[in-house]
């Protein structure tokens, strides 16, 4: 059987945890902060699970991981 080959922006984008959960960054960190309160750009900085609806789609990109 041929390798397979990894997404390399998904393989950026993604970590496992030790239990093979998936997780992942939050949206809205980037720019336009000036106007976000600090609890919320720091609730904004921490890492979240993937949905358990979109788990099979990035294993499917992560055939490694």
């Amino acid at each position: 059987m041929p390798k397979l080959k990894t997404r390399k922006a998904a393989a950026r984008r993604f970590k496992v945890t030790g239990s093979g959960k998936i997780m992942r960054r939050k949206a809205f960190k980037s720019h336009l902060l000036q106007h976000k309160s600090s609890t919320r750009k720091s609730r904004l900085s921490k890492m979240a699970l993937v949905h358990e609806t979109n788990d099979e789609n990035v294993r499917l990109m992560l055939p490694y991981l």
